[in-house]
């Protein structure tokens, strides 16, 4: 694998390319707001925007470059809701409950707010609506999304339909998959410029948002809280915690329910025309239900491949998750042996105990919005906005994910020592039911 990388290679997100995460001239913390938010993602930028939107004054602390986490890094995949409540373990949501229903409902409003923002604030992102197709890893799999067709159209209003193995190179040019799920209500974008057109709606508004300025602790309580940062304290009516696969140790009880896993994704230098169009030949998304996914697209002018997934569970070089992610890639495209990677990083996904995004209220009143389970891109827009309504006395209706059931585990304190271990063991997994599919016929 030695000769994949192409002689301009970099360690870093294709997207910078287009707009680089920065802390120049960082604003000045101020002395006193009615809300402080931690964390400045998009789930940050969102709370912020729609506080300023209903007369709420705010600021947002990062404590990084501002773009620096997974708001710039992730594959820029907006999912309708068809994701949610799916582990990586590949279990989740009871599809028949009333739960899942609603949390559904919560994705496809999700999918509603990504549009309706990037239409009002005229973000510039290369927003294109060309639905998502899941690959069955599995013939079982095939028969688990027939399952879930008609919750998925129902609730998610997701436009979902299936494509039997016959019919996959309509989707694909390739034979990797046992058919697959079609959903028509699923986009892309690019992550970079859609975060860059969040950041410009904020400081229209005159936000302060202050980059380069980590947050050291916080004391008080809902109404008099003192947000100590590197760059001086901050009084706040409200706190908002929005650090998602970043959260650490300012706030312990949060950090011990979510579970930062790395995931890996590399860009290929540009394809042949010919090549690159017949590739994915509806331009989708594609997915696969792996219990350790891949995720893939081309770049928003059709001409790369961007190939992502879990090439390893926690952060490793580039040298180290080029080579794995160019395997499956192959894999799936023999087509592209051969072809350079000019690009190769990696971003930390807050996954959640029960599979499910979160918002809500600490007993001492700190709001928080954390684990997006790999769906960051809708779901940390619409927890941001849906708090930010929430404090604001604005919400139209409780959000699914608004609960105070957001569950951990006695023995886990934030640190995910665990990791390596149970991907090896999916791993195990997913190629034992690949064997087994292939010996069935």
């Amino acid at each position: 694998m030695a000769g994949i990388y192409h002689a301009d290679f970099k360690p870093s997100p294709y997207w910078w390319e287009a707009w680089t995460p920065t802390a120049t001239n960082p604003a000045e913390v101020p002395a006193q707001v009615r809300v402080a938010i931690v964390g400045g993602g998009y789930g940050g930028l969102s709370a912020a925007l729609e506080l300023a939107k209903n007369g709420v004054d705010c600021v947002v602390l990062e404590a990084n470059e501002l773009g620096f986490g997974a708001s710039t890094r992730n594959g820029g995949a907006v999912s309708g809701g068809v994701n949610i409540g799916k582990s990586f373990s590949g279990k989740g949501l009871d599809p028949t409950s009333d739960r899942a229903r609603g949390v559904l409902a919560d994705g496809s409003d999700a999918f509603a707010l990504i549009e309706r923002l990037i239409a009002e604030e005229s973000i510039d992102c290369f927003w294109q609506k060309r639905g998502r197709f899941v690959g069955a890893w599995t013939p079982k799999h095939y028969a688990a999304q027939e399952k879930k067709l008609a919750l998925l159209n129902d609730a998610a209003k997701s436009g979902a339909f299936m494509v039997p193995r016959e019919r996959q190179r309509e989707e694909m040019a390739s034979d990797y998959y046992y058919g697959g799920m079609v959903v028509e209500r699923s986009a892309s974008l690019h992550p970079a410029l859609y975060y860059k057109g969040l950041l410009d709606a904020c400081r229209r508004r005159g936000i302060t948002i202050c980059a380069k300025t980590p947050v050291q602790r916080i004391t008080g309580q809902e109404g008099a809280w003192e947000v100590r940062t590197a760059r001086g304290p901050v009084r706040a009516d409200q706190v908002v915690i929005a650090t998602n696969g970043y959260t650490g140790d300012i706030t312990p009880e949060l950090k011990r329910r979510v579970v930062p896993l790395a995931s890996h994704i590399i860009a290929t230098e540009e394809l042949p025309e010919g090549l690159a169009h017949s590739l994915i030949p509806k331009g989708r998304t594609l997915s696969d239900t792996r219990r350790v996914l891949c995720y893939y697209r081309m770049s928003p002018d059709g001409k790369r491949m961007v190939f992502g997934g879990r090439a390893r569970f926690t952060q490793v070089t580039a040298a180290e998750s080029a080579p794995v992610l160019y395997q499956f890639m192959t894999e799936r495209f023999p087509q592209l042996k051969g072809v350079a990677v000019t690009h190769a990083w990696t971003g930390n996904v807050a996954f959640t105990l029960d599979a499910l995004p979160h918002m809500g209220r600490q007993p001492d009143g700190m709001h928080y919005l954390l684990g997006c389970n790999g769906s960051g891109v809708a779901m940390m827009t619409y927890l941001g906005w849906q708090t930010a309504r929430k404090i604001a006395g604005v919400a139209n209706r409780p959000s699914a994910y608004d609960t105070e059931d957001f569950p951990t585990h006695p023995l886990y304190t934030g640190n995910p020592w665990f990791l390596p271990a149970i991907g090896r063991w999916y791993r195990f997994r997913d190629d034992l039911d690949r064997r087994l599919a292939r010996l069935t016929g």
